[in-house]
């Protein structure tokens, strides 16, 4: 068992015993189990699995940073939502929005469109878990 702990600022959103979970670092996806390697990486926007005695949650996470040492993962970012968090319609329009603000921003340097990069995939995470949930 792995003991998860994913921290906002405003609240503590999971701290249980699990059996391995996924999040999106820069890198690609991780997955992480019972006895894996010292880990300290930064989270991009995307979705975070978590799977419990056969059981998965998915959460949208923002940008942050992952930790994991000692059978313990700690995640830390500005936003970690569950499926009743979340506002599937806010979710699809904010999306909707950041794709039509990128393909506005198409002709500016990759650096000065990240921030909205990191909107739209935080947006389709969103949805995504919402899908997830409701099937």
């Amino acid at each position: 068992m792995l003991k998860l702990e994913i921290v906002t600022p405003e609240r503590k959103v999971i701290d249980a015993e699990v059996d391995s979970v996924t999040v999106p670092t820069l890198a690609g996806e991780a997955g992480i189990m019972p006895q894996h390697a010292p880990l300290i990486s930064a989270l991009k926007p995307g979705i975070v699995t978590v799977l419990t005695k056969g059981k998965e949650e998915k959460l949208a996470v923002s940008t942050g940073f992952v930790e994991v040492s000692h059978n313990r993962v700690s995640v830390l970012t500005d936003v970690a939502e569950t499926a009743e968090d979340i506002d599937a319609d806010a979710a699809k329009l904010e999306r909707a929005d950041a794709e039509k603000e990128l393909t506005a921003a198409s002709s500016m340097p990759e650096e000065e469109t990240e921030e909205l990069r990191q909107r739209l995939d935080l947006a389709s995470a969103r949805v995504a878990v919402k899908i997830f949930a409701d099937r």
